[in-house]
């Protein structure tokens, strides 16, 4: 609503739009009305105010039936019928909103929405209410908590707003311009500009978008575009309102006279089938409001100022007799609004005050309204008294209503925890007296307990409960574990939600908002991910994996290259590791170690996925070791002495091996010496279970320097003998590989009490720092770390649950000895000074990684990582020179969210256990040279040898490049390629009938075609593989791929099959020399093949014909309008449909003149979007069948 030259009067509440003019209040008007009404809140009671009693109500006839207050003496800015529930709601020009409820206006809510603006439009949803003052929109829920506060820029002036749909909204305001906004993510999708700016009323209608302009000026726009269809310039001076309703567009507002703005007693009305006005409608009220009530007819509402109402047809003549007055309190009607059943009208004036008219005495706000909520009656007086002294005390005496929405006592993680009653442990008597046969005990009964009874100690002294044990409950009589509550969101099991389409809609930037890549969790065995991720953010290792490439087919170092060489071209998106776990399994060693989950173990949890992780991290440390040692050791890699370990060791050996010295000592006193090396250590832990302090450091080195007594074999002897076995370390590794081994509830209390000793001495410690004298609370203790405080200590929340050190200082002793201790920055080392490290065997080790297995009954388990990433990954990413920071990312899968160190070291034991530790060697990059050489060469691109045995020359498709056909950067060339499902989708039928993906079906390439984009031989093609799997095909999808049983096969296929990294190497090499691939729909062939490529690299004709918000086109439909060609007859062939893409790109380049006429190329797409629905999207079926293959391009071929 346009207040401007309604009332000078009213400059105080609404801003000046029209700040050239001089607004002047027309003549025929009463002059009194210009004087303001002060009413004095306190000294004014509310029953003293002139309010109107009920009276009785007319069928059919508008009549007032109640008036209300909603704040005394501000006026009334905003009217509105709530959609959804029977309730009013106002708002004021203080910014106060409130709510009635039913027709008699009881007082439901009220609640400030803004402390300095008022309140300009109302717009109910669902879940809330949205508000809009003058920058910014704020949804609240319907008692007043706030969902959400967006705050527009400070210059903005906003006046309206319009629901375009249930999830999106339009504002607009004084601007040049109207803000798209989408209520789900709070954020701006879309800025439309405005040619003619002042946009302050809009509706809509399944036609247009109507927007009513400052400057009198209405405006149609299209739904999609937002592009001006048609304009009508309604009044000279300004508009004041208009309403739309089937064919008619009906206006009110203010003509220019030579002493200002006069309000024109002439309704605009506009025939929007032909799009011109019709004989304009006087009437007897000078309108400043007016709403289409159809209930029979098309009436309208014309309101004033003054209080004066006339309801008239829009094309007939207004009748005196039709005019009503409402009594205002003030002198000003402020607003007016109809509800959704046209059973009610709503009028709020300048003093505060809501009138109610209806035609009915009970009438209903809409035609369907859901039940409204209200606040429960206080229960105090009527509930007995509770002693919570008593632990007996049943608490079911006080009710509790049921709601799904969370509790109040319900507190977040970092300020609970869960103390549930443990069982209590087995009576002494009875394991003393027990006798075991098989896994069953006999004891006779002590008689010490009543039969069938067991008592529970609620004393404070009873230890925590401990659920580190994942043997499941009974589910009867509980539906979630306790301990649930205590997982931080961010460390639960990460789900992909699929929809119809798949992941092109689901979010994954909500969770991961860096630049660095996550993995995808759906692939079968992908526990191994936060692994995948440790070593990638290891520089040397992930320069070392990327400049490896050797002949195997199924190499780990080489599949784990190729995805690390993705993680890097990754800008935040996801990749996944399905290659690298496709060779996975088919490693014999990986399948005999339990390593390949099945996918019912993997998606019910039944593994232990901390055991689990911790053998595939020795496995693929092994496994790389093998891979490299063989091979030339790359020059890019040099030692710190400039030779390596020896001439048969590998870079992994280098970076992560320890060479040992094993010594038996019989009792016969024969000692033997054996020299060996190891990948990793694990953990030992004293069997001693007091509660002494115990560093980390001396567990570590008596891990590390183990000594047990076993039974060997001893020569001397000739028999196996009791011998004391101990390991001396020679060398030390640049990356110190630890596994945790907490398997068990005896190791999980070992870290338990060990971070309780730890943290108590730190609290003393750092107390005593502060003041020997002095005591503190510990709710003091962040004041303490303040930047005001002398001393920056850290807060209790970052000692609690750490026994774990940042880093450790470990030295070579003369006599084969190792010393090991904790070590803090800023200490000074305790063996001497840094620079004498080499001289001194003393190195310090830094944490870089911690892989934790997070306990949850609900999922399964998962398992997650802290890393804490190097400066030259923040500079690839950021691209930026001069990033410096070192900061500690928790990854969990695909979801990447920066933390706090101390973090990385809590382990809290109920939920979060520590599996691997990953201690690099400070200045470990300084040691290597770290460039990364590109091993793929251009002769893979060469002609290859055929898998199949049956595959002859005449049976060729494809000529491979010459040397003189490299391609270079920026050449085109088309792609296409053809899947088979492995594994089928599994679904579920939700209750309304819908489909619910709950795992997408597992596809593998089976056909890649690449296809010459330019030169003489232009569309043919020069790859064109098939790939050969090992893996059990479920469905070749032969309709639509072309891929037959036996295809795949090297023993019956007549094709030319290749293996799939064979095929991989080509793409890569293509990718990497810069060349733009044109195909359709090659998002999902990049994903299966799983490939990244710069989107500046892809030319997809899916999207090149499309249109916002409009259906994908089929690369048959568009072969068949621009190019009149009918392909995909019977099957499909990627030869064929390579070839089609390319003629597209062409068609588009020709009629888009290069992409420079995008207007023209538009009016294209609406021909083609018009031809599409008109046909159904069918291509019609040709008169003669023909192959749906083109015979030129074979006798090309052969030619060739």
């Amino acid at each position: 609503m346009n207040f401007e030259g309604l009332d000078p009067g009213l400059a105080e509440y609404a801003p000046a739009m029209h700040s050239a003019l001089d607004p002047v209040l027309d003549a025929h008007l009463n002059p009194s009305l210009l004087q303001n009404v002060e009413l004095d809140p306190e000294g004014v009671a509310l029953e003293a105010l002139p309010v109107q009693e009920s009276v009785h109500i007319m069928e059919g006839v508008y009549s007032e039936l109640h008036s209300v207050v909603a704040e005394v003496g501000v006026p009334v800015s905003v009217s509105h019928f709530d959609l959804h529930e029977e309730m009013l709601w106002v708002g004021s020009h203080g910014g106060h909103a409130t709510s009635f409820f039913g027709p008699t206006l009881e007082r439901y809510s009220s609640f400030q929405v803004n402390g300095s603006d008022d309140i300009r439009q109302i717009q109910s949803l669902e879940n809330g209410i949205l508000f809009l003052t003058k920058n910014n929109l704020k949804y609240m829920a319907r008692g007043g908590l706030i969902i959400f506060d967006y705050l527009l820029d400070e210059s903005e002036d906003m006046h309206s707003l319009l629901l375009t749909d249930s999830s999106t909204l339009l504002i607009g305001g004084l601007q040049n311009h109207i803000l798209e906004i989408d209520l789900n993510t709070v954020q701006e999708t879309q800025k439309y500009a405005v040619e003619t700016p002042g946009v302050t009323i809009m509706r809509q209608t399944n036609r247009f978008f109507f927007c009513g302009h400052t400057s009198g000026k209405v405006s149609l726009r299209d739904l999609r575009t937002f592009k001006v269809e048609h304009e009508f310039d309604a009044f000279s001076g300004s508009l004041s309102d208009f309403d739309v309703h089937g064919n008619l567009l009906a206006t009110c507002g203010f003509s220019s006279r030579l002493t200002g703005l006069a309000c024109d007693r002439f309704l605009k009305v506009y025939d929007l089938r032909m799009m011109r006005a019709i004989t304009p409608l006087q009437v007897h009220v000078d309108p400043a409001f007016l709403r289409f009530i159809p209930t029979y007819t098309s009436r309208l509402a014309i309101i004033s100022q003054s209080g004066q109402c006339q309801f008239c047809e829009p094309t007939g003549l207004a009748n005196p007799a039709d005019i009503f007055h409402v009594n205002p309190v003030g002198p000003l009607l402020m607003t007016f609004d109809v509800s959704a059943s046209k059973q009610a009208l709503a009028f709020g004036d300048s003093e505060g005050c809501v009138h109610l008219w209806t035609d009915s005495p009970e009438p209903s706000f809409n035609p369907y309204s859901r039940e409204t909520e209200f606040a429960l009656p206080c229960l105090v007086d009527s509930l007995p008294p509770l002693d919570w002294s008593q632990d007996l005390l049943p608490l079911s005496l006080i009710p509790v209503p049921l709601t799904a929405d969370t509790l109040l006592s319900d507190w977040p993680a970092a300020n609970s925890a869960p103390a549930p009653r443990r069982a209590p442990p087995v009576d002494a008597e009875i394991l003393r007296t027990m006798k075991k046969v098989g896994f069953i005990g006999y004891a006779p009964n002590p008689r010490t307990r009543l039969r069938n009874q067991i008592p529970y100690r609620l004393k404070e002294s009873d230890s925590e409960f401990d659920n580190f044990s994942q043997v499941t409950e009974s589910p009867i009589g509980r539906e979630e574990e306790p301990h649930l509550h205590m997982v931080s969101k961010k460390y639960r099991k990460v789900t992909i939600k699929y929809s119809k389409l798949g992941l092109e809609d689901f979010d994954f930037k909500h969770y991961n908002k860096t630049l660095f890549a996550g993995l995808e969790p759906h692939i079968p065995n992908a526990y191994c991910n936060c692994m995948i991720q440790v070593l990638y953010f290891l520089e040397p290792v992930r320069c070392l994996i990327q400049n490896h490439l050797c002949q195997k087919e199924f190499c780990l170092a080489c599949e784990l290259g190729f995805l690390f060489h993705m993680l890097d071209l990754s800008r935040g998106d996801p990749c996944q590791g399905s290659n690298f776990l496709r060779a996975f399994r088919t490693i014999p060693e990986a399948s005999a170690l339990g390593l390949i989950l099945a996918d019912s173990d993997e998606a019910s949890g039944k593994g232990n996925l901390a055991r689990l992780i911790q053998r595939w991290n020795r496995f693929i440390l092994t496994q790389l070791h093998q891979d490299l040692q063989e091979l030339e050791v790359p020059q890019a890699y040099r030692g710190a002495g400039g030779s390596f370990c020896s001439s048969g060791d590998s870079v992994i050996g280098q970076l992560f091996s320890c060479e040992m010295e094993n010594c038996s000592l019989c009792r016969c006193g024969s000692e033997t010496v054996r020299a060996s090396s190891t990948l990793l250590f694990t953990l030992s832990y004293p069997e001693d279970k007091t509660g002494k302090n115990c560093d980390f450091a001396q567990v570590l080195k008596r891990s590390i320097c183990l000594e047990q007594n076993t039974q060997a074999w001893c020569d001397n002897c000739e028999k196996y003998q009791p011998t004391i076995q101990t390991r001396n370390i020679r060398h030390l590794p640049d990356i110190l590989v630890i596994n945790c081994e907490v398997n068990s509830l005896k190791e999980a209390d070992f870290w338990r009490m060990q971070a309780e000793v730890a943290f108590k001495m730190a609290i003393k410690k750092h107390s005593g720092e502060i003041s020997k004298n002095k005591e503190f609370a510990l709710a003091d203790w962040k004041e303490l770390g303040s930047p005001e405080g002398m001393l920056m200590c850290p807060s209790i929340e970052e000692l609690k649950n750490v026994w774990l050190p940042f880093s450790i200082q470990m030295k070579m002793t003369k006599n084969k000895g190792l010393d090991v201790c904790n070590w803090t920055d800023g200490a000074e080392m305790q063996w001497g000074p840094a620079r004498a490290e080499e001289e001194h065997g003393v190195y310090v080790y830094d944490l870089m990684a911690t892989v934790v297995h997070i306990l949850d009954s609900r999922t399964g388990g998962s398992l997650v990582a802290h890393i804490k990433v190097g400066e030259t990954y923040h500079q690839r990413k950021e691209v930026s020179e001069g990033v410096t920071h070192q900061q500690w990312y928790l990854f969990n899968d695909f979801l990447i969210e920066p933390i706090d160190k101390h973090e990385a070291v809590q382990f809290d034991m109920n939920w979060k256990v520590p599996a691997i530790l990953y201690y690099i060697k400070r200045n470990l990059n300084s040691k290597y040279n770290l460039n990364i050489k590109n091993p793929i060469e251009a002769n893979v691109l060469l002609a290859e040898a055929s898998l199949a045995r049956k595959q002859r020359k005449t049976h060729t498709t494809f000529i491979p490049l010459m040397l003189n056909e490299m391609p270079q950067v920026g050449d085109l060339v088309g792609l296409d390629a053809e899947f088979v499902t492995l594994n089928e989708e599994e679904a579920e039928l939700r209750s309304d009938g819908t489909k619910s993906t709950i795992k997408p079906s597992q596809m593998s390439v089976a056909r890649i075609t690449c296809v010459r984009g330019q030169g003489p031989n232009e569309g043919i093609p020069f790859i064109d593989d098939y790939i050969s799997t090992q893996e059990q095909v479920v469905d070749y999808l032969t309709q639509y791929s072309g891929i037959k049983p036996g295809d795949l096969d090297a023993k019956i296929s007549s094709k030319h099959l290749t293996t799939l990294k064979s095929t991989y190497l080509k793409l890569r090499f293509l990718i990497d020399i810069g060349v733009k691939f044109v195909g359709h729909g090659l998002q999902k062939d990049f994903r299966v093949i799983n490939l990244m490529v710069p989107k500046d690299q892809v030319l997809d004709t899916v999207y090149l014909f499309h249109m916002p918000r409009k259906r994908m086109i089929s690369l048959r439909f568009l072969a068949w309008y621009f190019l009149d060609l009918k392909i995909q007859g019977e099957t499909h062939d990627s030869i064929e449909d390579a070839r089609t893409a390319l003629q597209l790109y062409r068609k588009y380049l020709e009629l888009s003149k290069n992409g420079t006429e995008p207007e023209s190329f538009h009016k294209v797409l609406k021909g083609l979007y018009e031809k599409g629905r008109k046909m159904d999207w069918k291509v019609p079926e040709p008169e003669g069948q023909t192959s749906p293959k083109s015979a030129a391009v074979f006798s090309s071929v052969l030619a060739l």
